[in-house]
């Protein structure tokens, strides 16, 4: 295994004689590097604690510091810490020769190891240390469905100190407020917004009743539509018109009024069958109803620093995940 190189310049100027430069540094292998990572916190346990792996360690870990300018100490002291860790390690870290320092192979593989131990060291006192984070969801109310529960419980899972605020609105006011940047992310459904977006899944829709819903004949077709009048609502309507179809609106609400108002067999709508009611089912085809144009689920967000990122990928998984079974036509 190749050594790196630590030269010593001769000069005229003591401080000068103090100076070392890290040329190089050999790649330990995987294996090696594995035990003496594996190694570094029992030695830290057993020896004093991270200044006793952090002190001696410095020169190599900064290449544009001197020894002595990273330590704010002496070449003396540094070469009596790095003595100390060679006889805690029971192995040669270095080999000196009048005018050379070279690391030795054992030299690298620990030296490698111990910057990782230190690394993560750094980054959970930084975890400790960080504010707390809060993440601002909104939801669209004719989105909100089953896959939330799974959602909530994926982002808790990726962050456990986070605090999640949820909002339920209709999709104006999110889309707003995710512009505002009142919002960090905002779920919506395709017809919504044309801006693009990450698709987190499709949203099919059917004609939606109860089995007993009975249409009475020569009549116009009883519908239950969104209030206040969406996309879906304008195409259905559109799409009965063209097929001949006289319709009337019996009953407005929101989605949650309007899957009460199937099962209590009032009238048909056209319905997300993510979001139908277990007791209500496809009367499209029996009705001669037109197919329904597929949507999509919609996710909006603009934060990607990296925890952001993961709460981003917990919600992508949970829609993309869920999976919710059909009522029958």
């Amino acid at each position: 295994m190749p050594a790196a190189t630590v030269s010593a310049s001769a000069s005229s100027n003591p401080a000068a004689d103090q100076r070392t430069e890290v040329e190089a540094e050999p790649d330990a292998p995987t294996a090696e590097r594995h035990a003496a990572l594996r190694a570094v916190p029992e030695l830290v346990g057993q020896h004093g604690g991270l200044a006793s792996i952090a002190a001696p360690l410095t020169p190599w870990r900064n290449r544009a510091a001197t020894g002595t300018e990273a330590l704010g100490t002496t070449q003396g002291a540094v070469s009596v810490k790095l003595k100390r860790l060679e006889d805690r390690l029971g192995q040669r870290l270095i080999e000196r020769t009048p005018r050379q320092v070279r690391l030795s192979a054992q030299g690298a593989i620990f030296l490698a190891a111990a910057r990782d131990f230190l690394a993560a060291h750094e980054r959970a006192l930084a975890e400790l240390t960080a504010p707390p984070r809060r993440f601002r969801l909104g939801i669209a109310a004719h989105v909100m469905g089953p896959e939330v529960p799974a959602l909530l419980a994926r982002m808790n899972a990726v962050d456990p100190a986070l605090t999640v605020e949820v909002q339920i609105d209709n999709a104006r006011p999110l889309l707003d407020g995710f512009e505002a940047g009142r919002l960090d992310a905002a779920i919506i459904r395709s017809d919504d917004d044309r801006r693009a977006g990450e698709i987190l899944g499709p949203e099919p829709f059917g004609w939606f009743a109860a089995p007993g819903f009975a249409q009475p004949a020569g009549e116009p077709l009883r519908l239950a539509a969104s209030l206040p009048c969406c996309a879906v609502r304008d195409v259905a309507a559109r799409l009965l018109d063209r097929a001949g179809i006289a319709w009337t609106e019996v009953f407005l609400g929101g989605t949650a009024a309007i899957a009460a108002a199937l099962s209590a067999g009032l009238a048909v709508a056209a319905f997300p069958r993510r979001l139908a009611p277990a007791d209500v089912v496809d009367v499209g085809p029996a009705l001669g109803l037109p197919p329904l144009p597929m949507l999509s689920i919609v996710l909006h967000a603009t934060h990607y620093d990296p925890k952001t990122r993961e709460t981003l990928r917990a919600i992508t998984a949970a829609f993309r995940g869920a999976r919710h079974g059909f009522p029958k036509g």
